[in-house]
This record gives structure tokens, C-alpha cells and sequence, in this order.
């Protein structure tokens, strides 16, 4: 059965929680998140946490520190510099990138969507902009390129269902480059604590 985002983020708080108890290094919380962002279904969830306790209810309502909600940016500009946003970060509907003499990488793979469809306004002049998506986002390239280019590449074929987010990419690339690139999931190498004899 497929997942839902509420499903990832549940697992994502146990092993942060986990991480905070001792029972998981940080490389094994880095690998294990990965994962946990790239299941789709819930047999894809078990052996990320079947070696771990089940969560303990808690009665007190303060969330702990390593389980705060995902980190909201609304812009990413560069100048004569570079701006990465990835990782599990919250994107609004509309989001402003702009570069000049420098580079954006904008990584929505593990992205937290706050409504189905995104708008990105990428600007650059005399530079790069980077837009990351999976092969579950619906991507609308609508940009100008004036001695530049505004490109889509695909690097593993889309798998779209009637539910996917849509990303909608628009903007002016001046002597520069705006690409929006298809990748698959970050390569995950399970720890050897995942591993089952059989």
C-alpha cells in the first residue's frame, strides 16, 4: 500500500528520537532518513526502523528539539556566491530564486510541499540555476532564455499519478543557465544493523 507524507514524517521522528536516545550514530540517521523520504510504499518503511523500539507516548506536549517542523525558505539568492537549499525543508507555494556571477541549487527531493502546485521564479544573469525534482513531480518549464538557456533533463523516466505536485518553473536566464533536473532518490547503502540473516 502506498504511503503518505504524515506516514514519512512519523518514521522521520522516530529516528530522530533514536538518534537522540544513542541507538543511531549521525551517518546511520542521515542514511535512514534518506530512505524514509524515498519509500513509497509501507514495506518500504519496516526495515528502516525494525530494529529500533516502538515510540513511547509522551505526556508532555513539547516536541523534542531534533523533531522541529522542517525549515521554511521562501528565496534563495545568490550573488557572485552560491546558495544550496536541500535536504527536508519546506517550500511554499511560490519561491524566488536569483543569481548573478553565482549558482542556486534548489534540491526538492525531500522537499515538504505546502500546496500541490509550486511556483519558482528563477532569475539569473550570468549564472546557474539547479531546480532538483523526483520522478514523482509534474515539472512546467515556462522560462526565457536570452543568450542562455532554460532546460529540463530528464535523468530516470517520471512516474506521475493524479496526486503528484506540480512544479511550475518560470523566469528570465541572461547570458546564464536554468535547469530543472529529473533525478531518483539518493543512493541508499542500509546500515549493516538492517541487515537480516535469512
Amino acid at each position: 500500500m502506498r504511503i503518505s507524507d504524515d506516514d514519512r514524517h512519523r518514521v522521520a521522528e522516530i529516528l530522530r528520537e533514536a538518534a537522540g536516545e544513542g541507538r543511531l550514530d549521525l551517518d546511520e540517521l542521515d542514511e535512514r532518513l534518506e530512505a524514509t523520504y524515498a519509500a513509497r510504499t509501507y514495506s518500504d518503511l519496516v526495515p528502516i526502523t525494525s530494529d529500533l523500539p516502538p515510540p513511547q507516548p509522551r505526556h508532555a506536549p513539547a516536541r523534542p528539539a531534533s523533531a522541529e517542523p522542517a525549515t521554511r525558505h521562501d528565496s534563495s539568492i545568490a550573488i557572485m556566491g552560491g546558495v544550496d537549499r536541500k535536504g527536508v525543508w519546506e517550500v511554499g507555494p511560490r519561491h524566488t530564486a536569483f543569481a548573478m556571477m553565482g549558482g542556486v541549487d534548489i534540491d526538492l527531493r525531500e522537499a515538504v510541499f505546502t500546496s500541490a502546485e509550486t511556483v519558482i521564479t528563477a532569475n539569473a544573469f550570468w549564472a546557474g540555476i539547479d531546480v532538483i525534482v523526483n520522478e514523482r513531480t509534474r515539472v512546467v518549464v515556462e522560462g526565457v532564455g536570452v543568450l542562455g538557456a532554460f532546460d529540463q533533463v530528464d535523468k530516470v523516466p517520471p512516474q506521475l499519478a493524479p496526486d503528484s505536485p506540480v512544479v511550475r518553473v518560470r523566469g528570465v536566464a541572461l547570458m546564464a543557465g536554468v535547469t530543472v533536473v529529473r533525478k531518483g532518490p539518493k543512493r541508499f547503502r542500509r546500515p549493516r544493523s538492517l541487515h537480516r540473516p535469512h
